[in-house]
């Protein structure tokens, strides 16, 4: 089963370019399925229901999320409604939406889980231990489990990835929009990269206009962030999943650069 990931979309210049090159990327990989993290698509912060049809439009299987798809607060609702989008499983119960799905493939069930680290984020539940009960509350037929760990610190999703190793197919951080090049096959078979970047503008700070990143740190004061313009840059990642035990048979970083 090959899985097609793809950071952080940073607005509608990520989305613009994720259309251009998507489907030449998913008959060169052969992709059974598609997954972005899509928590700053809309505006470069949140989601809205138009920007979510659009990723669907597009092929999109399923998007993840983080911090940010609180954002658009008319979205919040609609979490419980979609069914492609998840967020974090470790927020507090109570939360809309869900933290988990699993969609079908031609090579059988894959689930897909969202986490949120702790270090330097907001107080979330233990993602160590959330992990381990949505695990359990599957299926017993899901073999192949790709997760989402949008986190801050190296430390934790590399943990994390340790943790879980042999039990899912694949850990792939997101939230940090820098990609990173440590892609690796875990000893028992799960697949790791500690963050697989943005698809949004290069000449930005994450995403946003440099100018108001710059000014935010010289000030110290609130400013408001805009997704900057010009040349975009993709990062993905390509994960190929051996069906019958839901191992990692392969992972291989992604990069294009992208005009306009």
């Amino acid at each position: 089963m090959n899985l097609l990931f793809f950071g952080d979309i940073i607005g509608k210049p990520g989305r613009k370019a994720l259309a251009q090159i998507l489907p030449g990327l998913v008959e060169e990989y052969e992709a059974d399925l598609v997954s972005v993290n899509g928590e700053n698509a809309a505006g470069g912060f949140g989601m809205t229901t138009d920007v979510y049809d659009e990723l669907v439009g597009m092929g999109i299987d399923v998007l993840t999320s983080g911090n940010h798809i609180w954002d658009k607060k008319e979205f919040i609702p609609e979490l419980d409604r979609l069914e492609r989008i998840i967020r974090p499983a470790n927020y507090p119960p109570g939360v809309p939406g869900r933290g988990a799905l699993v969609l079908e493939s031609k090579e059988g069930p894959v689930a897909f889980l969202n986490l949120s680290g702790r270090i330097f984020m907001g107080a979330m539940d233990c993602p160590f231990r959330v992990a381990d009960e949505e695990m359990e509350n599957l299926p017993s037929d899901v073999k192949m489990i790709v997760v989402d760990v949008h986190a801050e610190a190296t430390s934790e999703k590399a943990a994390l990835a340790h943790y879980l190793d042999g039990r899912i197919s694949a850990l792939i951080g997101t939230h940090t929009h820098v990609p990173t090049a440590d892609e690796i096959i875990l000893p028992k078979g799960t697949a790791f990269q500690t963050d697989v970047g943005m698809t949004g503008p290069i000449h930005s700070v994450i995403g946003v206009k440099a100018s108001q990143a710059i000014s935010r740190f010289l000030t110290a004061m609130p400013h408001r962030f805009e997704v900057a313009s010009g040349q975009v840059i993709l990062n993905a990642v390509m994960i190929s999943i051996k069906p019958e035990s839901g191992h990692a048979e392969s992972i291989k970083r992604i990069q294009k650069r992208l005009e306009k």
